[in-house]
């Protein structure tokens, strides 16, 4: 049998409304284009007095550290890394401290369900531009893109254990292999001024646009417009360069560097072009 394809669900926070048909809900997807995102973009709201929400970049890893042999398709949890006393770790760990004794059934329920959602409520993003699209009308302009937004509850991950683990997940996700192949174990003022923050999920969804140009029919029946216009795909390629060594480094560069520049490169130029044919 095959595997079956988990998804979000629909919900009124998640669900795509406008270019519905460019929607997606599968985990595998989502997580995908968050782990494929050197940044991400955390947006959260401060009890202050402030109108504004704040956003922040921030880099993080999609893993589990009850199952972490779990594939990208399972429900999976998110690891921000951040300074120890950060407004955000500050704001999270304050969130998950706080809780409520109600009584009776009913009440309990709610507390179970509270319990679930505990920690600081966040909204992360993720963005690739793949392709700039020029029609015959700037009205008609477009991108070629790969977007994902993820709504959950960031606590702080407390057990030295699992913040190690997510330490090595957020670092081999900027490199695979880097954390072992960097200087170990951490120090204790490293372990002490980094914190760590587990989102978890809540709902999700990832929208995307491939191919090329759609310019308006009226826009391909006017041959004065088609005349003059140029109109096509400009591919948009994120690339690795070559590694630069430090003044004081005596290593050669390791292969799992130039093994993953190579096909960084490659995945992604492959992508981009198969896209913009589609």
């Amino acid at each position: 049998m095959g595997r079956h394809t988990l998804e979000y669900p629909k919900t009124k926070t998640n669900t795509v409304r406008r270019k519905s048909d460019r929607a997606t809900y599968a985990l595998e997807a989502i997580h995908s284009l968050i782990n494929a995102s050197p940044l991400l973009n955390v947006a959260f709201n401060t009890p202050d007095s402030s109108p504004f929400p704040t956003i922040l970049p921030m880099i993080g890893h999609m893993g589990s550290f009850d199952r972490p042999s779990a594939d990208l398709g399972d429900p999976l949890d998110l690891y921000l890394h951040g300074y120890v006393s950060s407004r955000m770790m500050n704001l999270a760990r304050s969130s998950s401290s706080s809780s409520s004794s109600p009584q009776g059934v009913e009440q309990q329920q709610q507390q179970q369900q509270q319990q679930q959602q505990q920690g600081l409520p966040v909204c992360i993003s993720a963005s690739h531009v793949d392709a700039l699209i020029l029609a015959t009308s700037p009205f008609s302009h477009s991108y070629n893109y790969r977007s994902a937004t993820l709504f959950g509850h960031a606590s702080l991950v407390t057990d030295d254990a699992e913040k190690l683990y997510a330490m090595q997940l957020i670092t081999d996700g900027v490199v695979p292999g880097r954390w072992r192949a960097s200087r170990q174990p951490p120090s204790p003022a490293e372990m002490q001024s980094t914190s760590i923050l587990r989102v978890s999920i809540s709902s999700g969804s990832a929208k995307l646009r491939d191919g090329g140009v759609h310019d308006d029919k009226h826009d391909l029946e006017d041959e004065d417009a088609q005349g003059t216009v140029w109109t096509g795909v400009l591919p948009v390629f994120s690339r690795i360069g070559d590694p630069i060594p430090t003044s004081y480094n005596k290593v050669d560069t390791p292969v799992n560097i130039t093994d993953f520049v190579r096909d960084y490169n490659r995945q992604n130029e492959e992508y981009v072009l198969a896209a913009a044919k589609k």
